[in-house]
């Protein structure tokens, strides 16, 4: 495939910009939930008000990804994928940086609010631009490339948190984003996006996926099938802690070890499931694999009764293996809308997914007036896996699907 007159490679630099991107996002993504009892302490918290407040700022954060992802998706479709790729990076790092001089939770909260609006925009427009400028019959792997590099990303914060200050971690996530700009000049806009930008469709229109029944299945569709990820993220990794405890296991665990284990299985699952996608000539085969990966480790997790912290690390690094169909997810939620709509879509999709842990949180907290903390969590997780295989199979296959199309 051409594009403005170059020729396009899995090792493109529109590939290696938007991994090394995701990689950058990602890092700022976990780097609160791998320094949150540290940085919390710091700030004069209690146990008790380090998990309570910690999950009040993961779902500032979560909030701030919801709101970010709809506004950078829209811009995405209307102003160009790059416009995207400088906007949020700028916005991101910047937050990052101010992050680091915050001295309550409050400015922590607003700051971390302020870094999800930024953040939300990385990966949707990464993947779009390159599901555009890639051959389809590479498309996949493609993706998965970005994301699995991308998500090394959480390992390189966790490392990183071992041997710097906490706020240090932040300026330095601040001024990776900054560094990452002067990269993105060399990237060129979509052809599919210059070809779509002159004509007179509406572009960008977050509403156009509630006005019709079949795009708003689709929609909604492509929203559910991502849960399982930030379920197991956002509740059992990131309060591994927590539940550690719960299962009389000896050893302090430290959730930001969990999080390294995890995220680097999740890198190597995303690269692993591309691969699977393009041997089955299947996405949705690939997805329903790795389900039953994380359905595997999540029944795992729950069976670590006087278990060890070694064990612990193990299963989470298990669960991020099957929570490695990110990638695949994201790229079907590009594959399924046409080009005036596929960056809103792709940038709001993972977004909507991230933005529903306060929900997914909400109920796990509910659970607990009724069910001790293992058995609202383990519930939980039965309902998050069971609305997403539904979601799954009621899911259009678009491995191969011609992107070259519009929503009228």
């Amino acid at each position: 495939m051409q594009q403005n007159g170059k020729q396009l490679s899995l090792f493109s630099t529109p590939v290696l910009v938007a991994a090394l991107g995701y990689f950058v996002d990602i890092y700022d993504l976990l780097l609160f939930s791998i320094v949150r009892i540290k940085s919390l302490k710091s700030l004069g918290l209690t146990d008790e008000m380090i998990s309570s407040d910690g999950l009040d700022i993961i779902n500032h954060q979560m909030l701030g990804l919801l709101i970010g992802g709809i506004l950078w998706g829209m811009m995405g479709d209307k102003k160009g994928r790059l416009s995207v790729l400088f906007g949020s990076i700028l916005l991101y790092s910047i937050a990052n940086i101010l992050n680091g001089f915050v001295e309550n939770t409050t400015q922590y909260s607003l700051c971390r609010f302020i870094a999800g609006i930024g953040l939300a925009g990385e990966l949707g427009a990464g993947i779009t631009l390159v599901s555009e400028l890639i051959p389809k019959e590479k498309r996949g792997i493609a993706t998965s490339m970005v994301a699995g590099v991308g998500l090394t990303g959480a390992v390189a914060a966790y490392f990183i948190a071992q041997n710097f200050d906490w706020r240090v971690c932040y300026y330095i996530g601040g001024g990776l984003g900054l560094a990452l700009l002067l990269l993105r000049v060399s990237v060129f806009e979509s052809g599919m996006f210059e070809k779509m930008k002159e004509s007179s469709v509406q572009k960008g229109n977050f509403l156009m996926f509630f006005t019709n029944a079949k795009r708003f299945k689709k929609y909604l569709l492509a929203i559910l099938i991502g849960l399982p990820t930030w379920y197991v993220i956002g509740i059992l990794v990131t309060f591994s802690r927590e539940f550690g405890r719960a299962f009389n296991i000896a050893e302090e665990i430290n959730p930001g070890k969990g999080i390294m284990f995890a995220y680097a299985a999740i890198s190597i699952g995303d690269i692993v499931i591309g691969l699977v996608s393009q041997g089955l000539r299947s996405r949705k085969k690939a997805l329903f694999i790795f389900y039953g990966i994380t359905v595997l480790g999540i029944a795992l997790f729950f069976r670590q009764q006087n278990g060890t912290a070694d064990n612990m690390y193990a299963i989470c690094a298990l669960l991020g293996f099957g929570t490695g169909f990110w990638a695949i997810f994201v790229t079907m939620a590009a594959e399924h809308f046409g080009t005036n709509l596929r960056a809103t879509a792709a940038t709001t999709v993972p977004n909507m997914v991230r933005g529903a842990l306060p929900l997914i949180t909400l109920m796990f907290q509910s659970l607990q007036h009724r069910f001790d903390y293992l058995q609202a969590a383990a519930i939980t997780g039965g309902v998050v896996m069971l609305i997403s295989i539904v979601a799954g199979a009621l899911t259009e296959e678009t491995f191969g699907k011609d992107l070259n199309f519009i929503e009228e």
